[in-house]
């Protein structure tokens, strides 16, 4: 057997393993629609602090204008500080940052049921 029927054979036998990996990840997705998180909506006509109240106790990624991004839960939101717990990939830390200091807010609008 030459060595392109070989590599051939290798790459076909690799999508036989692999590709049942790939249907079931789908098939289970069947059926299942992305529906509204209640709660979760953003108002551009309100300052940023009132858009960040509405998401006390959900998860959000802040975006600051250093350029760094915080994943935490909204515990409090003050006058000049956002309070984010829970921070993604440090459980036990939190975080105070200054609400001058955030460029963008995303959250969670959709969930698949």
């Amino acid at each position: 057997m030459g060595r392109f029927a070989r590599m051939a054979l290798g790459f076909t036998m690799a999508m036989i393993i692999i590709s049942p990996t790939f249907l079931s990840a789908t098939a289970g997705a069947e059926g299942k629609k992305a529906t509204p998180v209640e709660g979760a909506r953003f108002d551009t006509s309100f300052p940023l602090k009132e858009n960040l109240n509405t998401f006390l106790g959900k998860d959000v990624y802040v975006h600051l204008r250093s350029g760094k991004t915080i994943q935490g839960y909204v515990k409090s939101v003050g006058e000049h500080f956002l309070h984010l717990e829970r921070l993604a990939g440090r459980d036990f830390y939190d975080a105070l940052v200054r609400v001058d200091d955030i460029s963008a807010v995303e959250a969670k609008f959709r969930e698949m049921k």
